[in-house]
């Protein structure tokens, strides 16, 4: 392996993948992130310590960007980001020259970008959205993402090769208006996690551990409505952002001081687009609350 990893994280690997283990639980608690299972977790660290780039797949909300942080914490890696957009260019990748003073006099200073200071520095990159950036632009830190881990910057000339830790976490949400998709020359530098929807025992824990909702039967309830909401979503009845896990941890948060059927109008409802949608989840929420 390419890194010295924590304690905990061996023991993981080396345990049965399909034991859910009191370590695996501890790891869940400590970190943020809640796994739908221990293979999941295990083959993102797998692939992170041989040196490979992963890519999570998935629907918004589910997690993708939590468990990027929580793997660059097991790591103690700091980790750069990128968000992705129809403007994202070669500056904002790799930085961009300035004018500066040193001892009075005016220099041109290069500040440099995530892609260079996460390679100089050994640490993760995290690439948001990947799919959302033009592909013209992408190609340029090809060579970052497979066995050269160089790259030559286009403002300075300079060769740069990342030091030892460096490794690139990519996130994609498919099919979202402003996508496109990723070529196979791109896709190929990557180990593909994909990431679903919390649902079960694994969403209720997560509903302990990161928001203030405490009573039983109120998260049994979110629960079932995010279940259901999962299932509509998938049925084509709504858009994938009605069933989001982070809209969801919303209105579980708010319904500790406001009603919940009030609660998931403020965090789900108004911000759907369609008014079927609206009165679909209106009435799960009438049904459930």
């Amino acid at each position: 392996m390419n890194y010295n990893l924590p304690e905990n994280i061996v023991e993981i690997l080396n345990k049965n993948q399909r034991t859910q283990d009191s370590t695996h639980n501890n790891l869940i608690r400590e970190d943020g992130y809640v796994p739908p299972t221990n293979e999941l977790f295990i083959d993102a660290i797998t692939a992170l310590s041989m040196g490979k780039n992963i890519l999570l797949k998935g629907p918004t909300g589910a997690g993708k960007t939590k468990l990027a942080e929580t793997l660059s914490h097991l790591f103690h890696q700091p980790m750069f980001s990128i968000n992705c957009s129809v403007d994202l260019d070669a500056e904002s990748l790799m930085g961009f020259k300035t004018l500066a003073y040193e001892d009075e006099k005016q220099v041109i200073k290069f500040v440099p970008g995530p892609v260079t200071s996460a390679m100089k520095d050994g640490s993760f990159l995290y690439i948001d959205e990947i799919n959302m950036a033009k592909p013209e632009t992408l190609p340029l830190i090809n060579g970052t993402l497979d066995y050269r881990r160089t790259v030559t910057n286009p403002f300075t000339n300079e060769v740069i090769t990342a030091k030892k830790g460096f490794n690139v976490i990519a996130a994609i949400n498919e099919g979202y208006i402003g996508t496109v998709p990723l070529n196979e020359a791109l896709k190929n530098r990557f180990i593909v996690i994909d990431v679903p929807y919390l649902q079960g025992d694994q969403l209720k824990e997560l509903i302990k551990s990161n928001t203030r909702l405490t009573d039983k039967t109120m998260i049994d309830l979110f629960t079932t409505l995010s279940a259901d909401l999962i299932h509509a979503v998938d049925q084509g009845k709504l858009a994938e952002d009605a069933a989001s896990i982070r809209a969801l941890l919303d209105a579980c948060d708010l319904s500790v001081v406001i009603p919940p059927k009030r609660a998931i109008l403020r965090s789900i409802i108004d911000k759907l687009e369609e008014d079927r949608e609206k009165e679909f989840v209106e009435n799960l929420a009438e049904t459930l609350f």
